[in-house]
């Protein structure tokens, strides 16, 4: 895995809900522990086959926490776990039976392109945020 020490977000990076996920996440994760990259980068490509995971077959976030990959509502809760609250409050939805939530997410997922856009490309990050994109030497200066 590219960074252990280090819970890392894999996200769609031309998906517009993607990018403003990623933006609240920064913005309500006080800790600053959770790193991103893009599905699309070689970065998120080499960790999501590390779990065992075709990057030519996914359309799902993946979120990495020490060495475990978790996929579609698992990885959307588990990162609501770093956020602050009452965002944090959200990763209790666990206890609603993964089929249910996964068929919730889905559903977003496969419309998310229409309802919220693309981007030709990954956004830049910002000189504050740069250090928390394992991918950041891909997307530009």
């Amino acid at each position: 895995m590219a960074d252990r020490t280090h819970p890392v977000l894999l996200f769609d990076g031309v998906c517009t809900l993607c990018d403003r996920s990623v933006q609240f996440v920064l913005g309500h994760e006080p800790a600053g522990l959770v790193r991103f990259a893009s599905l699309q980068s070689s970065v998120g490509r080499d960790m999501m086959a590390a779990c065992g995971i075709d990057p030519d077959e996914i359309d799902s976030v993946v979120f990495v926490e020490a060495g475990v990959c978790y996929l579609r509502s698992d990885a959307a809760l588990r990162v609501a776990g770093y956020l602050s609250a009452p965002w944090r409050w959200l990763s209790a939805v666990h206890v609603v039976p993964r089929p249910a939530r996964d068929y919730v997410y889905d559903w977003i997922a496969r419309h998310r392109y229409r309802w919220f856009g693309t981007r030709a490309a990954c956004r830049i990050p910002t000189p504050e945020t740069r250090a928390r994109f394992l991918d950041a030497d891909e997307v530009g200066p």
